[in-house]
């Protein structure tokens, strides 16, 4: 696609901003008591959270993240019919990635950065939707939400504990929704697993085994230190990239979805697929948080990527009459997990999204989960794929006992943009999806410090070593980006 100079200042709006004043201005209005419906002011005009949509009235999206997957996001989203796309946000603007969101809305205004879109037009915005890495979802997503606008975030919702649950606090300051990208979670899988539980087909559950066995980005690196500077290309405010994260030199070994190998900017293999493959388990058997996170095996560990293969073994206790529940997870691709000698072929999922830039096959060696409760097995696989009762004997029995599952009213993105509305309520909104991305996070400290975790589940902290209790924070922030923190 090509572009003048002058046609991407006039897109882009690229005019110096008080950066510091709007975070600023921001903190004080977030400082206001929340009373519903209660108004929380831009860099503008007030802006009532609680808006009123007219019954055909579309919802203005600002997309942030709009090549590789964030482009899949902004299509599907507007494919519901129920949004209008008012604003395009991507640190590498006119990036090849981003060629095809261009194209198709040639008239939104651009910006490279997220500041400065809320700043120019925070009052013609009701949602955002966030596809951009890991580490980068906080601030956005915080910026939003403190302006009243919904938020649409991929998984995970953060890159660490504390930002996760400061993003759940501020759902319910700010008196809006949050909706976490894990698409299995307004499907069939979602229903079927809530109608089992409360049916008791699924019950008293003691075992998990949850398992991605796909070659991932990182499989056969080494590294002993950061990746050497390379020139920063010219579509690419690489400052603006890191957001809160340590400003490291520009290589393209952390771009193109390559910042997911890194302890620094990604979640791994556990951050990407946890959110698929253990979702509704978490959820309906009311997992809530560890009592204890022990990697039973790291091959290949590093202090700066992820483990080639990784058991980890999570302890949750009993809770509301459940009993205890031991849950391990498998990475690596000859890591494969033990499997009951009935468990027969894989569950496929047919709506797992393709690969971005790099090798990520998920087809070879399938990622799935089986199900150890009272008096039956169940085998499942990832995204909206429903479980299955094995053996085959067992699953033919069972015939004509299971109950009707309700038919789903709304995909994850029409769901999203219908709560946006009043119309319904957000499947993973961020009080479901929190937890669920802590128990990730710390699954990711103990890879990352190849230690056993005791945490306690009430206060929240790491008991037994006080540095990774110091990595539930995360790394401090880089100084123009501490506000976000106090949102």
């Amino acid at each position: 696609m090509t572009t003048t100079k002058r046609e991407k200042s006039k897109m882009e709006n690229k005019k110096d901003i008080p950066r510091r004043r709007f975070i600023k201005n921001s903190l004080a209005l977030g400082a206001i008591t929340v009373v519903p419906p209660h108004f929380i002011s831009g860099y503008g005009e007030k802006v009532n959270t609680k808006k009123l949509f007219t019954p055909n009235e579309k919802v203005n999206l600002a997309c942030c993240g709009i090549g590789q997957r964030g482009k899949d996001i902004v299509k599907d989203l507007y494919n519901t019919g129920l949004a209008n796309i008012v604003a395009l946000c991507d640190v590498d603007m006119y990036g090849p990635q981003t060629e095809e969101i261009l194209k198709k809305f040639p008239d939104v205004p651009r910006f490279r950065d997220f500041r400065e879109m809320f700043d120019k037009m925070g009052n013609q915005i009701d949602a955002v939707s966030v596809g951009t890495p890991d580490f980068s979802h906080f601030p956005i997503t915080m910026l939003a939400m403190s302006l009243g606008k919904h938020v649409y975030v991929e998984k995970p919702m953060a890159h660490t504990f504390r930002e996760t649950e400061l993003m759940m606090e501020a759902e319910k300051k700010y008196n809006v929704w949050g909706q976490m990208g894990n698409q299995g979670h307004s499907s069939a899988n979602y229903y079927q697993f809530k109608t089992w539980v409360e049916t008791g087909i699924i019950k008293d559950v003691t075992k998990l085994t949850v398992f991605m066995n796909g070659r991932r980005r990182w499989h056969d690196m080494e590294v002993t230190d950061y990746l050497k500077g390379q020139p920063i290309p010219d579509t690419l405010d690489w400052d603006v990239w890191h957001t809160t994260r340590k400003y490291r030199d520009y290589n393209v070994g952390y771009v193109g979805g390559e910042w997911r190998s890194w302890y620094d900017f990604g979640n791994g293999a556990l951050g990407d697929w946890g959110a698929h493959l253990f979702d509704t388990a978490h959820e309906f058997l009311k997992l809530g948080l560890p009592t204890e996170i022990n990697p039973l095996m790291l091959d290949g560990w590093s202090p700066l990527i992820f483990p080639q293969a990784s058991t980890l073994l999570f302890r949750f206790p009993g809770r509301e009459g459940m009993p205890p529940v031991d849950m391990t997870w498998y990475d690596g691709v000859n890591n494969l997990p033990p499997l009951p000698d009935e468990f027969g072929n894989s569950v496929e999922a047919g709506d797992i999204p393709p690969p971005t830039a790099g090798s990520v096959s998920s087809k070879e060696n399938k990622p799935g989960k089986v199900i150890y409760g009272d008096g039956l097995t169940f085998k499942g696989g990832s995204h909206t794929s429903t479980l299955q009762i094995i053996p085959e004997g067992k699953a033919k029995e069972m015939e004509g006992k299971l109950p009707e599952i309700p038919e789903c009213s709304s995909n994850h993105y029409a769901n999203f943009l219908l709560a946006c509305k009043g119309k319904e309520e957000c499947r993973s909104s961020f009080a479901v999806a929190g937890p669920l991305t802590q128990v990730m996070m710390l699954g990711v400290i103990a890879q990352r410090l190849n230690t056993v975790l005791e945490f306690d589940p009430i206060t929240k902290q790491i008991t037994n070593n006080k540095v990774a209790n110091a990595y539930l924070d995360g790394p401090p922030p880089r100084k123009e980006w501490e506000e976000f923190y106090k949102l």
